[in-house]
């Protein structure tokens, strides 16, 4: 079955799907309910997409949705036809004002490009480099950088693609980005060991052993998305007796904005609880960051199992299909984060090979340029230098031009004139 989209902002770039900015579902039966007006107000406007193109993406959906023929095809058009680039042909038809905004968009966008390229450039100690911007903006994909100006159909297709390409592997970069985040926090432990004598050593790991083994202490951590994880929220969040627990009425108390499915952030809400058996943020062996992993992990998981046609939603019936499986009624043990170390100890090596010589780079360069501000003090003296010589020279020339311009003083017959460089009484001749 193909599934249909109501108006929305952000539905037809699968923010919807992908960033949790949920699309509405269009009413295709009597069993549906009806969703509420306050509903269809949008999402909210604070939420970001973590694409580097984000504003340039939102401004694009913010105009595009204000054309009324744009959002009644919207109204109709399923999510393959999106992908496929369908939608993207019916730009030709909006309005002239919409599609001017959208132009003037563009070129901000492309004059931004240019400038992280000018910047990265520069970054880079290429300053001097003549840039062909054009070849750059090749590695931008989300729009046509052979035409700068105006905003067409393969402008739209490709943020599109390029959006749903990009946030779908949003989650794999977030698992590389917290791996990193790991293996760095190991790495400035073992550097800070080797700062510390064989006592202080001892009692440091002494301690970090402790901290591991405290933090792994906590209570049973249910099997995300299970029977005995629903019944937990059911009791502690919901305030029900989980001896009433029915799979359909949880459904509809836990979807929040009542539109029919559960996205990905109202799953998250979901393991709070569980969370809070492992994590508290006022103990010093409780990482926050490894709190959202964890979250992240239960998310997926749930999603893997319960969301079968991959839309990153799940339905009221995916929902009630997999409450009937042996996964949820019987599930295994769910093992955490401490149990399952993110990186290896070859990766952790090649990550601290790579740190060295990036580190052995930046001292090189640290040498190179303090070799140059070395070079620049030296000229700077010999200028000085050589500006204390010209000035000395300047000033003994006005000294000969003021000794030339002295008047000559004649003296009488008789009158001694006074001692100069030639001895006490010069010798004036005759006749004066």
């Amino acid at each position: 079955m193909r599934r249909t989209w109501g108006w929305c902002p952000y539905s037809f770039l699968l923010l919807s799907l992908l960033v949790g900015l949920k699309a509405v579902p269009l009413n295709t039966g009597k069993d549906k309910e009806k969703i509420p007006q306050e509903n269809l107000q949008g999402p909210p406007q604070n939420v970001d997409t973590g694409l580097h193109y984000d504003r340039y993406l939102r401004e694009v959906i913010d105009f595009l949705e204000k054309d009324q023929h744009f959002r009644e095809k919207l109204h109709n058009t399923n999510m393959d036809d999106i992908k496929q680039g369908k939608l993207a042909k019916e730009l030709d038809f909006v309005s002239h004002h919409v599609r001017t905004r959208l132009d003037e968009l563009k070129r901000q966008e492309v004059n931004r490009l240019r400038m992280l390229i000018k910047a990265k450039q520069d970054q880079e100690g290429g300053g001097e480099m003549t840039v062909d911007h054009q070849v750059l903006l090749k590695q931008f994909e989300h729009l046509n950088h052979m035409n700068p100006h105006t905003f067409e159909v393969e402008d739209l297709d490709r943020l599109i693609k390029s959006a749903t390409n990009d946030l779908e592997n949003f989650d794999k970069e977030r698992h590389e980005e917290f791996k990193r985040y790991e293996m760095m926090k190991e790495h400035e432990r073992r550097e800070h060991l080797k700062m510390l004598d064989e006592e202080e050593r001892r009692k440091e790991e002494q301690h970090y052993e402790e901290m591991r083994k405290k933090h792994a202490d906590h209570p049973k951590v249910n099997h995300p998305g299970s029977q005995d994880q629903l019944k937990e929220v059911w009791e502690e969040a919901d305030g029900l007796d989980p001896e009433d627990f029915d799979p359909k009425t949880f459904f509809s108390l836990h979807d929040t904005n009542g539109d029919g499915f559960l996205d990905e952030q109202e799953l998250e809400s979901l393991f709070t609880k569980e969370l809070e058996k492992i994590y508290d943020p006022t103990n010093e062996e409780d990482d926050m960051v490894e709190m959202e992993e964890e979250r992240l992990r239960m998310r997926e998981h749930v999603m893997n199992e319960v969301d079968t046609n991959r839309d990153r939603l799940v339905s009221l019936q995916e929902f009630l299909v997999a409450t009937k499986k042996r996964e949820f009624l019987e599930p295994d043990s769910w093992e955490t984060l401490e149990q399952n170390q993110p990186y290896t100890e070859d990766e952790m090596r090649e990550f601290e090979e790579r740190l060295a010589r990036e580190e052995n780079d930046l001292n090189r360069k640290a040498a190179e340029l303090q070799m140059q501000r070395n070079e620049l003090e030296r000229q700077q003296v010999q200028l000085n230098a050589r500006k204390v010589e010209l000035q000395q020279a300047v000033e003994h020339m006005e000294k000969l031009k003021t000794q030339k311009a002295e008047p000559f003083t004649a003296f009488k017959v008789g009158e001694n004139p006074p001692e100069g460089p030639l001895g006490q009484n010069q010798h004036v001749p005759a006749g004066y």
